[in-house]
């Protein structure tokens, strides 16, 4: 069997927070979820998404440290429909008090573009084709 992509995962300090954030985003978290020690959800492509906390990879993990720095636990994008939606939904977000980290913008490569942090301070990029409507 060649091996292919199952599942991202995202190890969270704070899961309420990350649920709330990635629910925003469209995802379907089943309610009560904030209560496990680790949640996972099916995307519409198949894969999934997985949020362990921090003190369950500890469990099995005695070595493993938070990132230090600044540095990503993970890095996910969203393709929205419309250069509009990639400038309302930033705002909307920002709005509710999440970090924007890049305002939107067009990018070179021919997308509206933008970065907000989720609550452990993971880049999520939010994109749409410069010349979608």
């Amino acid at each position: 069997m060649t091996p292919r992509l199952d599942a991202i995962s995202i190890i969270t300090s704070d899961l309420a927070a990350s649920l709330a954030f990635y629910r925003r985003l469209g995802l379907d978290i089943p309610d009560g979820a904030e209560s496990a020690p680790h949640v996972e959800v099916t995307l519409p492509g198949g894969q999934r998404l997985l949020w362990d906390t921090e003190e369950l990879i500890a469990s099995f993990d005695p070595d493993w440290e938070r990132p230090a720095g600044g540095g990503e636990r993970v890095a996910l994008a969203f393709v929205c429909g419309s250069p509009a939606e990639v400038d309302g939904l930033y705002a909307e977000l920002v709005d509710a008090g999440y970090t924007g980290h890049l305002k939107p913008w067009d990018a070179v490569w021919g997308q509206r573009y933008a970065v907000v942090l989720d609550p452990d301070g993971c880049g999520v990029s939010l994109f749409a084709a410069a010349d979608a409507t």
